[in-house]
């Protein structure tokens, strides 16, 4: 899709590279939406710091990436300072409207910000040009090579009120910190089920990946022909690939709630957490946010570990968890004053939700069998990996109050 129109405004609707452009103006406490029509065109636009940028697809986002990794601080007088450097880029980056050479890494050897002056000769294309790898340029150097590798899964869980799982899907990325010398190739081994399968090697233990995406560095035909996953890395950080597996799994940490009501317009709500992974994991930074009707105050708190505190703004209790061992199970109490026992909000649908990380564990079982790195001048380099899970998003339904009223005290209340 080719782009008729690119817009840099401030927030008055100015643009600070040029003084014949002019935004419409909006009142200042109007909302608008992030599409804008007038007659048969459509404007998309979006927010960055104090500027506002629109063309007529999602090709904003692009430009603000390669502004931020030439700039670093994106605002309205990096824009101005360096708006000589913004039209060259224009310029370069689309013909006509259509997009030609969107590799920042590229951009950066055509164009600099320093105004590098060419030697006396006939003009060389830089070198990334002419050669078939166009994310890394030729020449770098690090006195220690080494490449970091992080496999990071999420889990996305919905559980019932009941303990049953609704859904549950895994998502897995495998992050790259590249520092090394030269154009190295890296070859990546993983506990893949279709590559034991194809090698006739036993399948216990492997994983059956879905939905596979990979960096454009990565040699697909090879890895369609016998799943090996070769490479030229990019320097520095890089996503290598991203995959899903829709799978059952079970709540890492299982939340269990209950809502007892007392007279006097109050309530109490407990709630277990028990972690269920082995006892050498530990999850760090564990975040339980507890839904509370709206109207609630005099919070009082109760924990076996960790603390508790009110959230009103989001109408809620978060129990945090520094450090919460795999086998273990801790309790939670709150206490609230309410104006009426008989409020419907009591009853409310918001799930509870808990965030966590675990290092050193994936829940998928992937394993990374090898990483090597061959470069034609022969040095040794260090490869690291890393896993880690996290909660993508773990939602639980509150077990719902029940309708008689205790009239016993409050554990709290002492």
């Amino acid at each position: 899709v080719g782009v008729f129109l690119f817009l840099i405004v401030d927030l008055e609707g100015k643009d600070p590279t040029s003084t014949h452009l002019r935004y419409t103006e909006m009142e200042e406490d109007a909302e608008m939406t992030p599409l804008v029509s007038h007659g048969s065109s459509h404007f998309l636009w979006i927010k960055h710091s104090n500027l506002y940028s629109d063309v007529k697809n999602s090709n904003s986002f692009f430009f603000l990436q390669v502004f931020k990794e030439y700039f670093k601080e994106l605002e309205e007088e990096s824009i101005r300072d360096n708006f000589v450097t913004v039209y060259e880029l224009m310029d370069e980056v689309m013909d006509f409207g259509f997009p030609q050479t969107t590799e920042s890494k590229i951009l950066q050897e055509y164009i600099t910000q320093q105004g590098h002056k060419l030697e006396v000769g006939a003009p060389r294309p830089p070198a990334t040009v002419t050669n078939a790898v166009s994310w890394r340029s030729e020449g770098i150097k690090y006195r220690k090579n080494e490449v970091f590798m992080d496999v990071i899964e999420s889990v996305n869980l919905l559980v019932s009120a009941n303990g049953s799982v609704l859904r549950s899907e895994i998502v897995g990325s495998i992050k790259l910190k590249v520092v090394l010398s030269g154009m190295p190739e890296l070859r990546l081994g993983l506990n893949d089920k279709v590559l034991f399968e194809l090698t006739g090697r036993e399948k216990s233990k492997t994983v059956e990946l879905e939905d596979v995406k990979f960096h454009q560095c990565v040699r697909l035909s090879r890895f369609e022909n016998d799943r090996t996953i070769s490479f030229i890395p990019p320097d520095g950080e890089s996503e290598l690939m991203s995959y899903r597996l829709n799978t059952t799994v079970k709540p890492l940490i299982w939340i269990e709630s209950v809502i007892e009501k007392f007279s006097h317009s109050r309530v109490e709500i407990k709630v277990k957490a028990r972690s269920q992974f082995k006892s050498r994991s530990t999850a760090n930074n564990v975040s339980i946010m507890v839904p509370v009707p709206s109207d609630a105050d005099s919070p009082k708190f109760k924990t076996s570990t960790g603390s508790a505190k009110w959230v009103p703004e989001k109408s809620a209790v978060q129990w945090n968890i520094k450090s919460f061992p795999g086998g273990k199970e801790y309790v939670m109490r709150a206490h609230f004053g309410l104006p009426s026992v008989e409020s419907d909000e009591l009853e409310a649908k918001r799930p509870i939700t808990v965030d966590f990380e675990i290092p050193y564990f994936t829940v998928s079982g992937i394993q990374v069998r090898y990483l090597k790195i061959i470069e034609k001048s022969g040095y040794q380099a260090l490869p690291w990996v890393r896993y880690i899970t996290q909660s993508g998003g773990e939602r639980i339904n509150i077990v719902k109050a029940n309708n008689e009223i205790h009239t016993q005290p409050s554990d709290l209340d002492s």
